[in-house]
């Protein structure tokens, strides 16, 4: 036996990063979205004109959760990747591009920024494509892994200038206030 770890070792090892991964990057892109009041029932959102390639709300959400898990995987196989050049290079990136993708949602639907956003995502296009370009020398798989996540940002910066284009206004826009009657 002249092999340090077995196939089946190495794919544990690999499984133990994705056990952590996946839950806690699902997790961080559920509270940023959260806590931003993001989607429909936001009542500035709501009041917003959409584009007419807006999907309905449920797609955001099964989009997203699908994009984390396959940008958490992604990770754990970088992670896994011991001892490849350009791993902690990779690994900044990618945590960098985390945090910018975490920031947008509270950006765009918290503080109505809209341009701010917008600007938010098309670097975070670029920064995910560096990204994806060295998770591709590390491991081929983890930068394909990266793949839908960027069209999906493609398709969001799309919305995202298409909400400014048709709202000229809607960083001063006020939601109206729910009505309460009290008699």
């Amino acid at each position: 036996m002249n092999e340090i770890a077995s196939q089946g070792q190495l794919r544990l090892a690999y499984l133990r990063w994705a056990l952590v991964t996946v839950p806690a990057i699902v997790f961080l892109g559920f509270l940023s979205g959260r806590l931003a009041n993001s989607g429909y029932g936001n009542r500035w959102f709501d009041a917003l004109d959409k584009p007419p390639l807006m999907p309905p709300g449920w797609a955001f959400g099964a989009a997203w959760t699908i994009l984390y898990v396959l940008m958490a995987l992604a990770f754990a196989i970088v992670l896994h990747a011991r001892g490849a050049r350009g791993r902690g290079v990779a690994i900044g990136l990618f945590l960098l591009q985390l945090a910018m993708n975490l920031a947008w949602s509270p950006l765009f639907f918290r503080a109505h920024e809209v341009s701010a956003a917008l600007m938010l995502i098309l670097a975070l296009i670029v920064l995910v494509a560096l990204t994806a370009t060295f998770f591709w020398r590390i491991r081929r798989l983890a930068g394909v892994l990266l793949l839908p996540y960027l069209a999906w940002l493609a398709f969001a910066a799309f919305l995202n200038f298409e909400i400014g284009r048709l709202n000229p206004e809607a960083e001063t826009l006020v939601a109206p206030a729910l009505k309460t009657q009290v008699r």
